[in-house]
């Protein structure tokens, strides 16, 4: 989710959900490091609870970059083992580190070491289940047998094979096939450890289905789902997430999507008046809005709706104003005589 999940984009999918826990983009160590820690820890105390993705291989960054965390009040700290691009590779982490689990125990030691074992700050890794174009279920499971003998309690897996040659990150989504039988297997084999599945869950109902005891295995429930492109381009999904995961009360009434839209209109304000003149960047208002385009999906106007945010004409209109000519209803056209 590089570049989709930043701060603005979690404080809109928290209006959504109050309680589903929230993913930064991936990060490297040397971006927090070299970049700008403000520039890339800072969030909204709305976040909450929050993770921090680390994108890594050198125990020592991963190290230094968990402590921050920690000092930023992060809930989780991520160790990312999944992402399959080769510009990822190049820096030698991502899924090109299932290969090397013994490092990846390494980086995960350091990281709990850094933290001193905080429960409140717990390391954790997303992963696929194979390299390459191999589907044994001993690779993945001696991964995550290694990685879990140094401490840690939860792999995010993505029921997919990573092709670090020949397959972009996209094709990477789309073309290995999707196994679900390997994570709940995992589960079976490590009924201790939190296992969440990720990968190809496009609605509520396909994440519902993987959380049946069960579902794939006889007997096996995971631990929970983690939903990434869906609920970036369907988002209203999350509006119901709190009352079929977390058996929390049905949402209120007033939480209609218009409300939401508001609320992200006020937030962006405020962000563009804060960071005014800031060294590093002002916020502008369509860097947010791009965010919540995926709003209304599937009513009816929601194209006209997009179409008005989306047209850089407006983009020195306040975002109030945008918002009333986004619902104003277009004119008819005369009928002919």
């Amino acid at each position: 989710m590089l570049d989709w999940t930043d701060r603005h984009c979690r404080y809109f999918h928290r209006l959504l959900s109050p309680h589903a826990r929230l993913y930064t983009e991936m990060l490297t160590t040397g971006a927090i490091v070299h970049g700008g820690m403000h520039r890339f820890l800072d969030y909204d105390e709305r976040e909450h609870p929050v993770a921090l993705q680390l994108g890594g291989s050198e125990p020592a960054d991963l190290a230094h970059c968990a402590k921050l965390a920690q000092q930023w009040g992060y809930d989780e700290v991520n160790l990312n083992c999944g992402c399959p691009s080769e510009r990822v590779q190049r820096g030698a982490f991502g899924a090109c580190l299932m290969n090397e689990a013994t490092l990846v125990a390494d980086c995960v030691k350091a990281m709990i070491d850094a933290v001193g074992g905080d429960p409140k700050v717990p390391i954790t890794v997303k992963h696929r289940i194979g390299i390459d174009q191999g589907e044994s279920y001993d690779f993945v499971r001696d991964f995550v047998g290694t990685v879990a003998d140094v401490g840690c309690q939860v792999f995010i897996v993505h029921a997919r094979n990573a092709w670090l040659k020949g397959l972009s990150p996209k094709e990477n989504r789309e073309i290995p096939p999707l196994r679900y039988d390997v994570v709940h297997r995992l589960k079976q084999d490590f009924p201790q450890l939190t296992i969440v599945l990720n990968g190809g869950l496009a609605d509520n109902a396909a994440s519902l289905a993987q959380l049946q005891p069960g579902a794939v295995l006889d007997g096996v429930a995971l631990d929970g789902v983690m939903v990434g492109r869906a609920a970036y381009h369907t988002p209203w999904i999350l509006s119901e997430w709190d009352e079929l995961f977390f058996g929390q009360p049905a949402r209120s009434e007033a939480l209609t999507r218009e409300a939401v839209e508001a609320e992200m209109v006020a937030y962006v304000e405020r962000e563009m008046a804060r960071t005014q003149g800031w060294a590093h960047g002002e916020v502008r208002w369509h860097q947010v809005i791009r965010h919540i385009l995926g709003l209304y999906n599937g009513l009816p106007g929601a194209r006209r709706w997009r179409q008005v945010w989306s047209d850089h004409t407006l983009k020195h209109h306040l975002p109030s104003e945008v918002m009333r000519l986004a619902h104003q209803r277009p004119e008819r056209a005369p009928e002919a005589a």
